[in-house]
């Protein structure tokens, strides 16, 4: 039975995940919109949601505690400054996910992760993070 087992380990480690969904929430902060695979989409949507809301806390303490998590002092200023104000009237959601259809070379489902209220950039132009 797989009862409270709620970790996707996308096949790797555990410091190796969190670096991997570190990159992907800062990915998106600063680009507003990824293309990836969808359980790596699924995964980082969470942890988006939770640097989303230390955002809007916005003290000192879980300014900090943002850039423990994602190690990318930049991508915490754009969060704190940009993003999470967007979202102020916002009890949760903030992302989407827009499925793209399959990948060519390995089958594997692609998608978009992007904010709920931003208008971003074509899709032509998004980066791929894989």
């Amino acid at each position: 039975m797989r009862h409270r087992k709620r970790t996707v380990k996308l096949g790797r480690t555990s410091a190796h995940r969190n670096e991997l969904l570190a990159n992907l929430v800062c990915a998106l902060i600063d680009n507003k919109r990824i293309k990836t695979t969808l359980p790596k989409a699924r995964a980082a949507r969470s942890l988006a949601g939770k640097m989303v809301t230390l955002g809007k806390k916005g003290t000192l303490a879980h300014r900090r505690q943002a850039i423990s998590t994602l190690k990318q002092v930049d991508s915490v200023k754009e969060l704190f400054d940009n993003v999470a104000p967007s979202f102020a009237d916002r009890a949760g959601g903030y992302t989407r996910i827009v499925k793209l259809g399959r990948r060519m070379s390995d089958g594997s489902k692609m998608v978009l992760l992007e904010w709920v209220d931003s208008i971003a950039a074509p899709v032509a132009e998004s980066p791929t993070v894989e």
